[in-house]
């Protein structure tokens, strides 16, 4: 979780692995920017903050709108199917009350809709892009899902955006991502906002 303070032999003891590949695997994430160092030389998850996720936001913004877009063109019915499954798995799972599913859980689901989408574009470079961009974005997701798991909305909203792409409109399909990508940036950077006060009013003397 971010701020988490990251130590090698503690995490090679609990991936059971060398200390070599944690070690090259935390300055990938330094050269990402997802660990920093804080004051003292700790490794610690980053925090990512409000300007981090309204720039995050932006580029899933610019780069789903193409993703279904094209989407609209190049799904095969085998991806459209895969589509729809994703919806009714996650309004299923949140309709459970009894096993409620964890941030994790809603995440995964909501990570494996907007993938199939930008697989169902057929560029592949497209792909790679995007899963940078939900990689970093996860950490400040599952910060703010914490505070709020209603800054998630993977059932109406997928919906709107699987429908305009199963009829190939990709004027409706473009309209319903932007609407969704930008009502969760909104969600989310609003709950950065009171998280970022809460940590200011923690400090003040």
């Amino acid at each position: 979780m971010a701020g988490t303070r990251l130590v090698e032999t503690q995490l090679a003891e609990q991936l059971q692995v060398s200390r070599t590949p944690i070690r090259e695997a935390i300055r990938q994430l330094q050269r990402e920017n997802l660990v920093t160092t804080d004051v003292h030389g700790a490794l610690r998850v980053a925090q990512l903050a409000t300007t981090d996720a309204v720039q995050l936001y932006d580029c899933r913004i610019a780069l789903e709108q193409l993703a279904v877009s094209e989407a609209c063109r190049n799904a095969t019915p085998a991806q459209l199917a895969q589509l729809e499954t994703a919806i009714q798995h996650a309004e299923k799972a949140i309709s459970q009350q009894t096993h409620p599913l964890t941030h994790y859980q809603l995440l995964h689901l909501d990570y494996e809709f907007h993938r199939s989408l930008a697989e169902s574009s057929g560029n592949v470079w497209l792909v790679q892009i995007l899963d940078q961009v939900f990689d970093k974005m996860a950490l400040l997701r599952l910060r703010t899902m914490q505070h709020n798991p209603g800054v998630l909305e993977i059932r109406s909203e997928h919906r709107r955006i699987y429908e305009a792409v199963r009829d190939r409109d990709p004027v409706a399909a473009t309209q319903a991502i932007q609407f969704h990508l930008i009502a969760s940036k909104e969600r989310v950077v609003q709950e950065i906002r009171e998280l970022e006060h809460h940590s200011e009013q923690d400090v003040s003397p």
